[in-house]
């Protein structure tokens, strides 16, 4: 998604990191180009907004459910492999509780 326009910061990498800036785990200069993106970018702002409202939905009807321990290690595991741009195993693993 682009809105066609020039930006300091482009919107790949906006929409690339999405999830960062609204998790608060970037750092705050990343954060003021963040904002500073969806101040000048209508279609960013939107699709923030989606996101931002969806993981408050999310939060809302399943916040409260405690996540077993080992369910916790395997995603974020595959995340931390994702990340660091290695292959992930399609090994048959099932993710879901009780697996």
């Amino acid at each position: 998604m682009s809105c066609g326009e020039p930006h300091e910061t482009d919107c790949s990498e906006v929409l690339d990191h999405l999830y960062e800036f609204l998790d608060r785990e970037m750092p705050d200069s990343d954060c003021t180009k963040f904002e500073t993106h969806f101040e000048e970018c209508s279609p960013c702002l939107e699709k923030y907004g989606l996101e931002q409202a969806v993981k408050k939905l999310v939060k809302r009807c399943c916040g409260h459910d405690d996540v077993p321990a080992d369910l916790r290690a395997k995603v974020m595991g595959r995340i931390d492999l994702i990340r660091s741009g290695q292959a992930v195993p399609d090994d048959g693993v099932d993710l879901a509780p009780g697996s």
